[in-house]
This record gives structure tokens, C-alpha cells and sequence, in this order.
């Protein structure tokens, strides 16, 4: 009897060493990059953003993906050096920033973190959610957070601090792509008039105009699959850029951010999006989109064509091909 419980106390401390190491085993990220980039590269769905005539020209065609761990290591395959237009994930750290400078509280007190269930740039959903912004991930919601930072710095030094501030993100100094930013500021009329519209009910902090014109110039940011993908890995090593070491947002806040991108990040269509994939991300109609796996590593993906929603479709795509494979849904236990 001795004999048969020691060989099953054995066997159950083989099984739970064979776990062990199978979940020690690291992770072949270039092949499953590889694996993923080669499945939807000819992928012909969705269309580039043509509203922004800018947008419309790039090759649509294009397509990146990048994968930054938290200790820093970098893998990527396809296009990682073409600078396009960063549009709406800039969002996500102009959030960072007022949230690292006002807390919390005064992000959801004066901006919120609630879905629309309505496009990016929608009038009815202001006026549906209590005549507010509704989250910092729309365009009403980021124009009433970046007059936040305008009226804290002062229109004199506003634009230093913010581009000092997504350096630091990107681990290099970014550029604004002049074309684009004067291609959004000539058809921005319906942003403006957002503006003006939250400045009546009081969810703008600083002049509307000034606001939307600054907003206009943080989406004209030029960056890179390789550089959405460090500053997406900060968020996935708790607010420590992995390559640089430094910290740029309070590990406390980390988790606020991921849940507003985990229930907005992709605007209407987020509720599908986590359902089927589990990663707070945020896309942008330039064509990216950026997911993170907290505490671990995040994946950023580049391809201009997009959804109805105005998402990635080829993005889309491979970052479910990849959390799929890596078993990286943050609502898995695997």
C-alpha cells in the first residue's frame, strides 16, 4: 500500500512538473508573427480612411506587426518603418497623461468611461449620455481630456510638454506629418463643432477651437509598427517603458487605462472585440491598432484598410490569430 502511494504522489509530482514546465516554455514569438503576417497578407477587406484625403493615398497594401515583451525584447515582420498617421491611439496617452496629472477620480468626474455604442465622432451619443463626453476614446471625450492639459500647461508650453511626454512613450522623438495635420484641420468642421457643443454644457476646460486644434495635431503624429509597440508595451509592464526603463505613468493608473480601451477601444464594435479576442486595444484610422496582454507583452499591428467602425480589418486579424495562439485572452486561465 506504501509502495502504490508513494508511486502516485510521484506521478502526480511528474504531472505537475510537465505543467510547470509547459507553462515556463518560452514563447517562439517570431514564428507565431510570421505565422500570422503570412495568413492575412493578401487579405483584401475594408478600404483606408478617405475623409482624410491624406489617408486615402496611403498604400493600402502595407502591413506590420510588432510584439514588445515587458523585459524590452522586440520582435517584427513586414512594414515597421513607413510613419503613418498615429489618429486615434493617441487618445489612449493624452489619457495617461491627465490621469498621471489630475488622478482618477477627475478623469471620470469630468470626461467618464462609458461606451457610446455609437461612431467616434457622434453627436447623439453627447447628448444621450447626459450631455457629456462620455470616455476619453471618442472624439468629444478627447478633445474635453487634452483641454484638460492645455488649460493645466498653458497654451505657451502646452505642445512641448504633451511632445515631450509622447517621446518618452515611443522611446523617440515623433514628428507631426505636416500633410496629414493640415489635410484633418481642413475638414475638421464636425470636431469643431463638438467642441463648441461640450463647451455649451460645460465638458470643455480651455478654449473649444484651441482644443480641437490641438487634438487635430496629436492624431498627426508620424509613427511606426515598432514604435506603437513600446508604447503599448508600456502599458503592458505596469507604466514602464520596456526599452528605456522609465516610467511614465503610475502603475495604480495602469489598470483605469486597460479597462477604458478593454470597453471602448474599438468604438461600437468593442463588446465583439473582447468576445472574441480578450485584449484592451485601441485603433486608430490610420490603420493601426494596439493590444495589450498585461504584465507581459503587447502586439501592434499596421494596415491601412478599415471596418465600418473604422478599425483594422488586416490588424484585426492577425491580433486575433495571435491572441488565439498564445492563449493571451485576459479572461482565460490558461
Amino acid at each position: 500500500m506504501k509502495i502504490v502511494i508513494t508511486l502516485l504522489v510521484l506521478l502526480t509530482m511528474g504531472i505537475t512538473e510537465v505543467n510547470a514546465q509547459k507553462k515556463a516554455k518560452p514563447i517562439d514569438f517570431n514564428a507565431v508573427i510570421n505565422e500570422a503576417y503570412s495568413l492575412f497578407k493578401n487579405e483584401k477587406g475594408g478600404k483606408n480612411a478617405d475623409y482624410i484625403p491624406f489617408l486615402d493615398k496611403v498604400n493600402s497594401d502595407m502591413y506590420g506587426i510588432v510584439i514588445v515583451t515587458k523585459e524590452g525584447q522586440v520582435y517584427q515582420v513586414g512594414e515597421n518603418k513607413f510613419e503613418f498617421g498615429i489618429e486615434s491611439i493617441e487618445k489612449v496617452f493624452t489619457l495617461c497623461m491627465a490621469m498621471e496629472i489630475y488622478g482618477d477620480s477627475v478623469i471620470l468626474d469630468k470626461i467618464g468611461a462609458n461606451q457610446t455604442g455609437l461612431p467616434f465622432n457622434s453627436v447623439p451619443a453627447i447628448e444621450l449620455d447626459g450631455k457629456r463626453p462620455s470616455n476619453p476614446l471618442v472624439n468629444a471625450g478627447a478633445m474635453a481630456t487634452t483641454s484638460l492639459l492645455t488649460s493645466h500647461f498653458g497654451h505657451a508650453e502646452a505642445w512641448d510638454k504633451v511632445n515631450a511626454y509622447f517621446a518618452k512613450f515611443a522611446g523617440r522623438n515623433l514628428t507631426v506629418l505636416d500633410e496629414l495635420y493640415k489635410s484633418e484641420a481642413a475638414t475638421n468642421a464636425h470636431n469643431q463643432a463638438i467642441a463648441m457643443l461640450l463647451k455649451s454644457y460645460g465638458y470643455m476646460y480651455d478654449d473649444p477651437l484651441y482644443a480641437c486644434d490641438f487634438y487635430t495635431k496629436q492624431c498627426s503624429y508620424g509613427v511606426n509598427t515598432r514604435d506603437l509597440g513600446i508604447m503599448a508595451g508600456t502599458l503592458a509592464n505596469g507604466g514602464v517603458n520596456p526599452v528605456t526603463k522609465e516610467r511614465l505613468i503610475k502603475e495604480k493608473y495602469v489598470p483605469k487605462v486597460l479597462a477604458i480601451m478593454g470597453t471602448t477601444g474599438l468604438y461600437e464594435t468593442t463588446g465583439e472585440w473582447m468576445f472574441k479576442v480578450g485584449l484592451p486595444s485601441k485603433s486608430g484610422v490610420g490603420g493601426g491598432i494596439i493590444s495589450v496582454v498585461p504584465g507581459r507583452y503587447a502586439i501592434a499591428v499596421f494596415s491601412p484598410p478599415l471596418d465600418k467602425a473604422g478599425n483594422s480589418v488586416r490588424a484585426q486579424m492577425a491580433i486575433q490569430y495571435i491572441s488565439d495562439k498564445l492563449d493571451a485572452n485576459i479572461y482565460s486561465d490558461k
